[in-house]
């Protein structure tokens, strides 16, 4: 399967507060806030949505297309993407501006307050998704993630003339664009992937219910943080997969990106959504262990022994299974 992956790559400076945000906050005073918190520790990691989805489905053996727009700063950077087998050649690199900045604090209880400065991903809207489909040959399925709002558009509207499935994940930006830029988006997707919160504020901005935004959609995957997931298809069952055990919660920052990688590695396995969902999750268990999205590690026997005991041999043994089809032997 040809998988292209549209989106936002970025430096991460995670920081981390030994306290909770609620603490500060004053009820009846939420309009005036002014707050700042003195954080224990600060990782400067690499990041970006669509960068740690190609990132894990990579891990997991497939090579995926990197569409996304970089600064002058992006050289460090794409080569440990290209080494761990992530197509970068089509990537926009600017003239003038350096790579997107995410700036994240993490209190005790996994809440976060963040900020994202766009820098060169501003540029998105510049790249021509037509011309890299010419070159890397027509995907089978095209994610967009976050990024510049324009871009996102774009690519949904070249993606959708081609006859090409489309995996929204409007995440983060959901709250910058507007109803009428979220119809567009997540209309005819093939897939589209939301938190809980995200599918509310989906509903409230749009002016669809529930149900309509499901029957515009293929499939709608939503993230039900430690409860798992629902995968929600019309006239078939919700399926609900929980989460395994994880050995420690260290950082949630690009836990729902490993998630979005392990399905979609899963889908181009052939793999029903069930497991899509539990080999996503698994992946995503590994990610809140490590600081840093992009730091996890493990073998294919460590993955089968963990995925065993989360779900069952059987389930373990379909996903052996698909990660042999990636040629994923280590």
């Amino acid at each position: 399967m040809r998988i292209g992956v549209a989106g936002s790559v970025g430096s991460d400076h995670l920081m981390t507060f030994p306290g909770k945000f609620t603490d500060s906050l004053v009820a009846g005073s939420l309009e005036k806030v002014s707050l700042s918190f003195l954080v224990d520790g600060l990782d400067v990691r690499r990041g970006g949505c669509a960068a740690n989805i190609a990132f894990g489905m990579a891990v997991l053996g497939l090579k995926p297309v990197l569409i996304a727009a970089v600064g002058q700063d992006w050289a460090d950077y794409e080569s440990w993407l290209t080494r761990h087998g992530v197509d970068t050649s089509h990537v926009l690199v600017s003239k003038t501006l350096h790579t997107a900045l995410y700036m994240v604090t993490t209190d005790t209880e996994l809440n976060q307050i963040a900020s994202f400065f766009p820098g060169a991903m501003s540029e998105a809207r510049d790249i021509e998704l037509q011309p890299i489909i010419d070159k890397a040959g027509k995907f089978d399925i095209l994610v967009i993630s976050p990024d510049d709002p324009e871009a996102m558009l774009r690519h949904s509207e070249i993606a959708k003339e081609q006859g090409i499935a489309i995996a929204a994940d409007p995440s983060q930006q959901m709250a910058r664009m507007d109803g009428e830029e979220i119809k567009k988006l997540i209309d005819g997707a093939a897939y589209l992937f939301l938190n809980e919160y995200e599918s509310a504020l989906a509903m409230q901005k749009t002016g669809w219910s529930d149900q309509e935004i499901l029957d515009r959609v293929g499939v709608r995957i939503v993230t039900l943080g430690s409860k798992g997931a629902m995968i929600e298809e019309k006239g078939k069952e919700t399926i609900v997969v929980g989460v395994p055990q994880e050995k420690a919660k260290l950082d949630p920052t690009g836990v729902g990106d490993s998630f979005r990688s392990g399905f979609i590695a899963g889908l181009a396995a052939g793999l029903g959504h069930e497991r899509c969902a539990q080999l996503g999750s698994m992946l995503a268990t590994y990610v809140i262990e490590t600081k840093g999205t992009q730091e996890y590690r493990f073998t294919r026997a460590e993955f089968i022994d963990r995925f065993e005991l989360a779900y069952g041999a059987s389930a373990a043994g379909e996903i052996g299974a698909a990660l042999g089809k990636f040629g994923v032997s280590a």
